[in-house]
């Protein structure tokens, strides 16, 4: 699967500017390295809210095993084709945006709305204030994945969602690391379910500092499914 990801990269970056081998391998490798912490801290994130909601998990679980029954190996398309594991994973990262804000650098005067930006000045995009914001998402606190439906995605404004940015800058790794969250999300969900246990933090207590993260080690119990354990 990472070698069709790299493959798509090539033939897009190709295409569009034309990159050389040296350079599609660099940044293959920021891809890997710069999303290793950012993508465990989300499937943290991932795991925690469905221990928590038993509702979500075996709803994901029903959609995993219809999808791929008898634990078959994921794929690519199939995963990417997979509606309630989007709406699960679109609905962590609007809870937990591991960038919990945006910066630019503004290279010439610009006004806006009538407000008078000055060239040199650094703007900040608030990621995490947008994503709890009640007037964009009613009840945030609630862990609520139907928000992403195909019914109420079209209506949700791209701008108070972020948590990859937006525009020609945002990130460069997006695609990668979702569909990377997805696959480990489905491996995992094969063959284990999740439980609080005594030692789980409810609430969880947030570290916002640098990039957003659980302020203590997330701990649950983990449950084998069956007997068998495929993909480990």
């Amino acid at each position: 699967m990472i070698f069709t990801l790299l493959c798509f990269t090539q033939n897009v970056l190709t295409f569009f500017l034309a990159l050389s081998d040296q350079e599609l391998v660099a940044q293959s490798i920021i891809f890997i390295f710069g999303g290793y912490e950012t993508t465990s801290t989300t499937l943290s994130f991932i795991v925690y809210e469905l221990a928590t909601h038993p509702d979500v998990q075996q709803k994901l679980q029903e959609e995993i095993d219809a999808t791929f029954p008898n634990k078959a190996p994921p794929t690519y398309d199939v995963l990417a084709q997979m509606e309630y594991l989007d709406m699960v994973v679109n609905e962590t990262l609007r809870m937990y945006p591991i960038a919990v804000r945006i910066d630019r650098f503004c290279k010439k005067d610009v006004e806006i709305h009538g407000v008078s930006i000055p060239k040199g000045t650094t703007a900040t995009v608030p990621v995490s204030v947008l994503h709890r914001d009640p007037e964009f998402w009613p009840e945030p606190e609630e862990f609520r994945p139907e928000r992403f439906s195909k019914k109420n995605k079209d209506s949700i404004n791209p701008y108070v969602y972020l948590p990859f940015g937006t525009g020609p800058r945002n990130c460069i790794g997006m695609r990668f690391a979702i569909m990377n969250m997805k696959l480990a999300v489905v491996r995992i969900l094969q063959n284990f379910s999740f439980k609080p246990c005594k030692e789980t933090q409810i609430p969880l207590k947030i570290n916002s500092q640098g990039i957003l993260r659980p302020e203590k080690p997330i701990v649950l119990k983990v449950v084998l499914r069956d007997e068998t354990i495929s993909g480990a």
